[in-house]
C-alpha cells in the first residue's frame, strides 16, 4: 500500500511493531528509515496535536508491545506474581512507555505549524524523535532500550559514535527517514537534502575507518565464566555450595589468564559470608598463580546497606559498587506508599543501595578498567565513568531473568554501542549469556554459545585515548537538538 494512502493509525501501529525487528537478533537495521519514515507521514498529515500524540502511541504500543515483552518472562516465572499480575504490569510497563513517541506527536504536529519550508519540517521530525528517545533514557532513571542509534551498531552510521554516542546516530537515522518522506510525497526543494543525507552516510563510512584509541601496553588474556546457573536455583541455600564450586573449578582450569571474570552476583551469599572461607583464599591462589579475579557478589556495609558489588582479588583488591539501579527489581521507588509490593512479586535482593558516584576505579591485569554491572551498560554516561583513565571495559551481567528471549540480544548490542563510544575492548561476562569479548570497533570479537556452562578465553589489547564522545557524552547533539526546537518554538510564538 502506498505511504500516502496507508491510514495513519494503522501505520503508525504496523510500523511500530516491526521496529523491534531491525534490532539485535533481528538485525534488519534497513527498516528504521522506511518505518519511521511511514510515522512522520502520519504526523505530517496530522491537523492536531492530539492527533499527532494518538499516532506516536499506536506506534509506541507496536515498537514496545514487541520489543520488550519480555519483561513479563521475569514477572511471571521467577517473582512469583502469576501470569495475570505479570501480564498486566506488562501491559501498564509499555503503555507508560508508549506516552514518550506520543508526546513526541503531540510536540511535533505543534511546532509543525511554524514549519512551512521542506527544509525546516525535515529538521523537526528528527530532533523531536531524538529529544523525546533522551527523555526516556533519563527520566525515572531511564529505560533506553529501542533507541534507534542501537539498530545501526553495523551500518555506516556507526561511524558517527564516537563523535555524538547513540542519539546522534539515531538523529541522522531519522533525518533519513524525513528525507525519504520526502521524496514519496515529491516535495520540491528535497534534491539538495538528499544529497546531504548521502554526505552523511558516506562521512560515517569514513569515520568508520578512524581510530581514536591506541595501545596501553602489550594484549592480555581474558577468561569469561558462565556458570549457566537456572535462576530459580540461584538463591536457594541447598544449592550455594554447588555454585560456588562450580565456579572454583572453572577458575581453577583457567589460572595464568591475565583477568578471570565471574558473572553479577555469581556467589550467592554476602561478602562477609565468606570472605574468609572463600575470597581470602582464592586472593592468595590467584596471586600465587599470576591471574587477577573480578567476581559478582552482593554486600552488606556496617551500616546495614546492601550494595550489588563487583571486587577484584589479587594484585590489586579493590570493590565497585553498582550506582545504576534496577526500579523495582534491585530497590522499591516510593516505598512507603508501595512497600508491600516486594511481598507480592518476591523478588530476591531486591532492597540494593545504590553506590557513590566518586568511587575508586578498579585495576585488574595491571590496569585501570571500567566496570559496569547489568544493566548499567545499557546507560552511556555510567558504562564509560572511569574514562579515559580506564584502558577497558568490563561488564557483568545476569540475563537469565529474561530465558532465552530476545533481551539478552538486545542487551549485547547496547554493550557494543558502548565499546564503539569510547573506543575500548569490553569484556561481557553473563550467567546464561551472551558472555562476550567485543572490540573497540564495537564488533564481538569472541562469543559463548548461550544456555551452557562454559569459559570464554580470548586476547585483547588495553587502549588509552579518549574519544570526543567521551569528553563531551551527549551535549553536543541535546545543544542542537534544544536550539532546533527553541527555533521553531519561536516561530509557532510569532504565528
Amino acid at each position: 500500500m502506498p505511504i500516502r494512502t496507508l491510514p495513519p493509525s494503522l501505520g503508525a501501529l504496523l510500523s511500530g511493531a516491526l521496529l523491534p525487528l531491525a534490532f539485535a537478533p533481528f538485525d534488519q537495521s534497513w527498516l528504521v528509515v522506511p518505518l519511521l519514515a511511514v510515522l512522520f507521514h502520519g504526523w505530517s498529515v496530522a491537523g492536531r496535536p492530539r492527533d499527532g500524540a494518538r499516532l506516536g502511541f499506536l506506534f509506541g504500543l507496536g515498537q514496545f508491545g514487541c520489543g520488550v515483552w519480555w519483561v513479563f518472562v521475569s514477572m511471571d516465572r521467577y517473582s512469583g506474581a502469576g501470569p495475570f499480575v505479570a501480564g498486566l504490569l506488562t501491559a501498564l510497563f509499555v503503555v507508560g512507555l508508549a506516552l514518550f513517541p506520543a508526546l513526541a506527536g503531540a510536540m511535533g504536529v505543534w511546532l509543525a505549524k511554524s514549519a512551512g519550508l521542506v527544509q525546516r519540517v525535515l529538521l523537526l521530525w528528527p530532533s523531536v524523535w531524538v529529544a523525546v528517545e533522551w527523555l526516556r533514557g533519563w527520566l525515572f532513571t531511564g529505560f533506553p532500550w529501542l533507541q534507534i542509534g542501537y539498530s545501526q551498531i553495523d551500518t555506516p552510521l556507526a561511524g558517527y559514535a564516537p563523535l555524538f554516542g547513540v542519539l546522534g546516530v539515531g538523529w541522522v537515522a531519522a533525518l533519513t527517514a524525513a528525507v525519504l518522506l520526502g521524496v514519496f510525497r515529491r516535495r520540491d526543494g528535497i534534491g539538495p537534502w538528499i544529497a546531504v543525507v548521502v554526505l552523511l552516510w558516506l562521512v560515517g563510512a569514513g569515520l568508520s575507518q578512524v581510530r581514536w584509541s591506541r595501545p596501553a601496553g602489550p594484549p592480555l588474556q581474558a577468561a569469561l565464566l558462565q556458570g549457566n546457573i537456572p535462576q530459580e536455583l540461584k538463591w536457594r541455600p541447598e544449592t550455594r555450595r554447588r555454585i560456588i564450586a562450580t565456579y572454583l573449578e572453572m577458575t581453577r582450569r583457567r589460572w595464568g589468564a591475565d583477568v578471570i571474570v565471574w558473572p553479577e552476583t555469581a556467589v550467592p551469599l554476602y561478602r562477609h559470608q565468606v570472605q574468609e572461607v572463600l575470597l581470602r583464599p582464592l586472593e592468595r591462589e590467584a596471586r600465587s598463580r599470576g591471574s587477577d579475579l573480578l567476581i559478582g557478589i552482593p554486600v552488606q556495609a556496617p551500616d546495614g546497606r546492601y550494595y550489588n558489588a563487583l571486587i577484584s582479588l589479587g594484585r590489586t583488591p579493590g570493590v565497585y559498587y553498582k550506582r545504576h539501579l534496577v526500579p523495582f527489581g534491585e530497590y522499591l521507588p516510593l516505598r512507603r506508599w508501595l512497600g508491600s509490593a516486594l511481598d507480592l512479586l518476591q523478588i530476591p535482593m531486591s532492597d540494593f543501595s545504590a553506590g557513590g558516584r566518586n568511587q575508586p576505579l578498579l585495576r585488574a591485569a595491571g590496569h585501570v578498567l571500567a566496570p559496569t554491572i547489568c544493566y548499567e551498560d545499557a546507560f552511556a554516561r555510567d558504562a564509560l565513568w572511569g574514562l579515559p583513565e580506564a584502558a577497558y571495559m568490563v561488564n557483568v551481567s545476569n540475563d537469565a531473568w529474561f530465558g532465552d528471549t530476545i533481551a539478552p540480544h538486545q542487551h549485547l548490542q547496547m554493550a557494543r554501542m558502548r565499546a564503539l563510544e569510547a573506543n575500548r575492548y569490553l569484556l561481557r561476562a553473563t550467567n546464561t549469556g551472551l558472555t562476550a569479548v567485543i572490540g573497540p570497533d564495537g564488533r564481538v570479537v569472541a562469543q559463548a554459545a548461550p544456555f551452557v556452562r562454559t569459559s570464554l578465553t580470548e586476547t585483547f589489547v588495553p587502549l588509552q585515548g579518549a574519544t570526543p564522545y567521551v569528553r563531551w557524552l551527549d551535549w553536543p547533539v541535546l545543544l542542537m537538538v534544544t536550539g532546533l526546537l527553541g527555533w521553531f518554538a519561536a516561530g509557532r510564538g510569532r504565528s
